[in-house]
């Protein structure tokens, strides 16, 4: 796949066949390597479920690899790299940056491949595939299709929809649709998806009504401010949408906050109690593409990786440690300790301990304690998804092949979306669910109860602390440029990007540290967000080859 050219390219590709790759998960239940699903193999329950196995990991590899963290991350400010990518950190991703590129042809083949399962589910399935899993499989690809488009209208704004792969083969005139009515197809897609997916997964892993939900309270909560022109009140209806979708998942789902906020990365964490969606990447020797590779791009030494840990050049921004509490200005730089447990969990600073990781220094293991380097720089380095060697997950990762998942919902999202749906276009709201509400989240992460008001800055807060290095910060962002853009751009130019020195108190078991920029590094520091770089421009190759995507968008229920 990652040679071809354009979207017209990879989706009419697509349609004679699905190539797959074996896999001894059960999950995932696979035909044999390299075989190729056809109209003969649709025939029974397991292989009409093997089909859409796939839509749960390899079509998603090119965005989680590198472009996860790129866009969602390092573009929103919220983490950085010194010496690379700098495209995105710097916020000048241009046509022919790779994350940008890789991101679109990913969501472009979880498109096609999920046209494809849909199209060959209805067409092939035999007489044995019982109705249920028919209609629960074709729920299965739409609800991947949608999101897809999630991703895709929030990052490039104006992008084709194709719902059957056929029409790119017959019809070379097909163009961009205009981003409320993207946001309409997904939505109207998305509940459709709802009242077909069961309550319980009918295998672990896979999507529920609840997944769904989920999902809409999600969408719901970024269209209130879709037709709003940058500069306007959200859609009061879609809000109470996203507030009665989240407060139902919350309620009725079974999912449960785990007590404590490092556990969600700690190995074995997959399809916990609250996770409601996540990608399922299995530990697949001699196989690409079904396994995590993202961690080997985060972890900052291969003292504690497995032949790769290129990470070193990786932290949190000086934006991004500003944000938890404790840790305040100070006249030089920044100073303190905060409670929030989630600053540990998700960015290693000098002295902290984490025994779950194993530390090879000098041909000797030890338990890891995160060093203190540098004079006047060094780096808060990527602890979520960092789960160490193959000797701390049961032999279960090797180079660029790790097995745990990726979080795309969890239950923590819908407490903050019921709290920011209620909020609406108010300035500040205390309901008491809404409180109670994001008090489950803030207190989890042994933060003191919050008594005050809540508002959009103490929401949006606590949304960066709580899903940093999860790919989710970029799309806060997009969903408050939807209608207040000025706000977003004063985020993201207020930001220091630039390089840090930090210093704890004691080492180890530091019950402080200080913050001091680095003297010498005083450009690169800032960026620039307007209207003319907000969203991603489309990759240079596929205006290349489909000129179309150039003209202008239309609305894709009045072709």
């Amino acid at each position: 796949m990652k040679d071809l050219k354009n979207i017209y390219y990879w989706i009419s590709l697509l349609c004679p066949v699905i190539l797959l790759s074996g896999c001894s998960e059960d999950f995932l239940e696979r035909p044999p390597k390299d075989s190729i699903v056809d109209a003969s193999f649709y025939q029974t329950d397991d292989q009409v479920l093997a089909a859409t196995g796939l839509l749960y990991s390899k079509v998603w590899f090119d965005y989680n690899d590198k472009a996860s963290y790129n866009l969602g991350d390092f573009r929103a400010g919220t983490a950085f790299s010194a010496w690379n990518d700098r495209g995105n950190v710097l916020f000048n991703t241009t046509g022919n940056t790779p994350e940008n590129g890789s991101a679109w042809r990913s969501f472009f083949i979880i498109v096609g491949q999920s046209n494809l399962a849909i199209n060959n589910i209805n067409q092939y399935a035999g007489a044995e595939v019982s109705p249920h899993i028919k209609k629960l499989a074709i729920a299965e690809a739409r609800f991947m299709r949608a999101l897809a488009y999630r991703f895709l209208v929030m990052n490039w704004g104006a992008v084709p929809v194709i719902e059957n792969n056929l029409t790119i083969l017959s019809d070379t005139t097909v163009q961009r649709n205009t981003p409320e009515s993207v946001w309409k197809f997904i939505t109207s897609e998305m509940r459709q998806v709802a009242n077909d997916l069961p309550e319980t997964p009918v295998r672990p892993g896979r999507v529920t009504k609840w997944s769904a939900e989920g999902m809409l309270a999600r969408f719901y909560l970024t269209r209130a401010g879709v037709e709003s022109g940058g500069a306007g009140p959200r859609n009061q209806t879609f809000l109470d949408s996203a507030r009665y979708y989240s407060d139902r998942v919350i309620k009725n789902s079974g999912a449960a906050l785990l007590k404590n906020y490092a556990s969600l990365f700690l190995f074995p964490y997959d399809n916990n109690w609250e996770s409601l969606f996540s990608l399922q990447w299995v530990y697949s020797p001699g196989a690409w593409g079904t396994q995590n590779s993202t961690p080997a791009y985060l972890a900052y030494s291969p003292d504690i990786a497995n032949g790769d840990g290129w990470g070193g050049d990786k932290s949190a921004t000086w934006w991004m440690i500003s944000q938890y509490d404790g840790i305040t200005a100070t006249a030089t730089g920044m100073q303190g300790r905060t409670l929030d447990q989630r600053l540990k969990a998700t960015f290693m600073l000098p002295g902290a301990s984490y025994p779950e990781i194993t530390q090879t220094l000098n041909g000797a293991d030890q338990k890891l304690v995160f060093p203190f380097t540098g004079t006047d720089n060094n780096f808060l380095s990527i602890k979520k998804y960092i789960t160490g060697k193959a000797k701390d997950v049961g032999g279960q990762s090797a180079q660029q092949n790790y097995g745990h998942d990726t979080y795309m919902m969890r239950l923590a999202e819908m407490y903050l979306i019921y709290a920011e749906a209620v909020l609406g276009n108010n300035e500040s709201t205390s309901d008491a669910t809404a409180l109670a509400y994001f008090n489950k989240v803030h207190t989890r992460a042994g933060l003191p109860e919050f008594n005050e008001p809540l508002t959009f800055d103490v929401i949006f807060k606590e949304r960066i602390c709580e899903f940093a290095m999860e790919g989710m910060a970029w799309y806060d962002l997009v969903s408050l440029h939807y209608y207040d853009a000025q706000r977003a751009y004063s985020i993201l130019n207020e930001q220091d990007r630039g390089l840090f020195f930090t210093a704890p108190d004691q080492f180890p078991n530091p019950t402080s540290w200080t913050f001091t920029k680095t003297s010498w590094a005083t450009t690169e520091r800032v960026i620039t967000a307007n209207s003319g770089n907000f969203l991603l421009p489309i990759p240079s190759a596929e205006l290349s080859q489909a000129p179309n995507l150039q003209k202008p968008a239309v609305d894709y229920f009045k072709k």
